[in-house]
C-alpha cells in the first residue's frame, strides 16, 4: 500500500452514491412516521463537553469508561467528546434554551455518533442513530406511544412482526428499588466470586447490574438465578408497567417481558425495551430505549419526566439488506439525451421548466477529446447511460425532434416512444408524471 495515500480512518465509512440513496429513503421514511406522530426535528452539535457524557451517562458505563473520543481544546483547555449518544445533548439543549416551559416536546434527530470500539457488522466508530425523545411527559401512555412509533416506522419499511422483529420490554423500577436489587445482587454474586470474569469483578461494587449483561457463556447460568429486578418492584412501578402492556396488547403489539433487561447507560428508570432481530446475529438489537425521569435534574434542569429510544441506521439497514427488502433506488425520473452540442443550449431551458415542475432530469454532458475540442456520445452510448442511471424515460433532443420542435419520449422499461411539442410543455409534464 502506498504509504502516501490517505485513506478514512478505521471504522469510520464513506457512504458513496450508490448506497446513499437507501440512506436518503429510510430517513425519508422516517421523517413520515415522525410526522403522524407530531414529532419534530432537533439538531445539536457534534462536539459537547465530556462532562455532559460523564454526569449524564454515568462515569462507571462503558462508554464513558472505554469508547469516548475526548480531547482537550488547544485554544482554551476545556474537555471536549464526540458525541457517543444524542440524549444527553437533546436534554441539555432543552435545559439551555428552557424549552419546556410552556409545554412539554416532542422530539426526534438524525446523526452521526462516535465511539472507539472494534468495528464489526453494523457496528462503526462512526455509526449513525435516528432517536425520538419526549420530554415532559410521565404517562405510561407515551412509553406506549413511543414502542408505537418504532413499530410503525418497521412495518412502514416492511419488516414482519415476529418473524423479522420482536419486543422486549421490562421495567428498571425507581432508585429506591434499584439500590433495594443492587444490594441483594452484590450479596449473591459475592458468594460466587470464583465464577466470576475480570470484567465482572470490576462491575461487582460500581456497576453490578450491566453483569446481567454479560457475554461470557460461562456466566450465563449464574446470571439466570441472580435476583430479578422486578422482583423488587413496588405497587407505582408495577402499576406503571402493566399499564404500557396493556396499550400494547390494545394495539396488537406482541412483546416478551425480559426481567434481565438493562441499557448501557445509567439514566434509565422504569419502562426499558428493545426492538431485536434475529437475523444479523451478536447485533441484533436495532432499536433500545426508555424511560429516564431523573436526567434533567441531574444535568442540572429542572426536573422533568421523559422518554426516548435510538435505533442504529447501518444496523436497520443492513436488515433491509439481510431480508432483501426492496429499496427504491434514487433514479432520475428522464435523461436527457442530445446527439448534437450546439443543440445544448436551446435544450437546457426546456429541462428546467421540467424541473420547476418537480421533474427529475439528468443532463447528458460532453466529453473533451485529446484534440482538446468537446463532443457529445454517440446515441447507442446515451442510451445505455440512461439505462444505467435507472432513468424511467429518455428524452430525445434529435436534429428531427428540433426541427420540428419537439421532443421524443422513450420509455426505458417498456412501452410505446411518444412525440410532444415543445410549444406547449403542460402535455409532456402530465406524461412524465403520470
Amino acid at each position: 500500500m502506498d504509504k502516501n495515500k490517505i485513506l478514512a480512518i478505521k471504522g469510520m465509512n464513506d457512504i458513496l452514491p450508490d448506497t446513499s440513496g437507501q440512506w436518503e429513503w429510510l430517513e425519508e421514511k422516517v421523517r413520515s412516521v415522525m410526522s403522524r406522530f407530531a414529532y419534530r426535528n432537533i439538531r445539536t452539535p457534534i462536539v459537547e463537553s465530556t462532562h455532559l457524557f460523564v454526569r449524564g451517562l454515568g462515569d462507571v458505563t462503558d462508554i464513558v469508561e472505554k469508547e469516548m473520543y475526548s480531547f482537550e481544546d488547544k485554544m482554551n483547555g476545556d474537555a471536549l467528546t464526540l458525541r457517543p449518544e444524542n440524549t444527553a445533548g437533546v436534554v441539555r439543549a432543552a435545559i439551555e434554551h428552557n424549552m419546556l416551559y410552556d409545554a412539554p416536546r416532542r422530539l426526534y434527530y438524525m446523526g452521526p455518533m462516535f465511539r472507539h470500539e472494534r468495528p464489526q457488522r453494523g457496528r462503526y466508530r462512526q455509526f449513525h442513530q435516528i432517536g425520538a425523545e419526549a420530554l415532559g411527559f410521565g404517562g405510561a401512555e407515551v412509553d406506549a406511544e413511543m414502542i408505537l412509533l418504532a413499530d410503525t416506522l418497521w412495518r412502514d419499511l416492511g419488516f414482519t412482526q415476529g418473524t423479522d422483529y420482536h419486543l422486549e420490554i421490562g421495567s428498571l423500577g425507581q432508585s429506591a428499588e434499584r439500590k433495594e436489587h443492587r444490594t441483594a445482587l452484590i450479596a449473591y454474586f459475592e458468594q460466587h466470586q470464583d465464577v466470576l470474569d475480570a470484567e465482572a469483578l470490576r462491575r461487582l461494587h460500581t456497576n453490578p447490574l450491566r453483569i446481567l449483561d454479560t457475554k461470557n457463556p460461562a456466566m450465563q447460568t449464574l446470571v439466570e438465578a441472580a435476583p430479578k429486578l422486578m422482583d423488587y418492584l413496588g405497587d407505582a412501578s408495577m402499576r406503571h408497567f402493566k399499564s404500557v402492556c396493556q396499550i400494547l396488547e390494545a394495539n396488537g403489539i406482541a412483546y416478551t417481558i425480559n426481567p434481565r433487561l438493562v441499557r448501557g447507560m445509567d439514566y434509565y428508570n422504569l419502562t426499558v425495551f428493545e426492538f431485536v432481530t434475529p437475523h444479523l446475529g451478536s447485533q441484533g438489537t436495532i432499536c433500545g430505549g426508555g424511560r429516564y425521569d431523573d436526567l434533567m435534574a441531574q444535568m442540572g434542569g429542572k426536573a422533568s419526566p421523559a422518554v426516548g429510544w435510538a435505533l442504529g441506521v447501518e444496523r436497520v439497514l443492513e436488515l433491509l439488506k439481510e431480508l432483501k427488502l426492496q429499496v427504491p433506488a434514487l433514479a432520475p425520473d428522464a435523461y436527457a439525451v442530445i446527439p448534437d452540442l450546439e443543440n445544448v443550449q436551446r435544450v437546457i431551458p426546456v429541462l428546467q421548466a421540467l424541473r420547476r415542475a418537480s421533474i427529475s432530469v439528468q443532463m447528458h454532458a460532453s466529453t473533451t477529446g485529446a484534440d482538446g475540442n468537446a463532443a457529445m456520445a454517440s446515441f447507442k452510448s446515451q442510451f445505455k447511460r440512461a439505462d444505467t442511471c435507472g432513468a424511467r424515460f429518455a428524452l430525445v433532443f434529435g436534429a428531427d425532434e428540433l426541427a420540428d420542435n419537439s421532443v421524443s419520449v422513450k420509455p426505458m422499461r417498456g412501452g410505446e416512444q411518444q412525440t410532444f411539442p415543445l410549444g406547449d410543455l403542460g402535455s409532456l409534464i402530465s406524461f412524465l408524471k403520470n
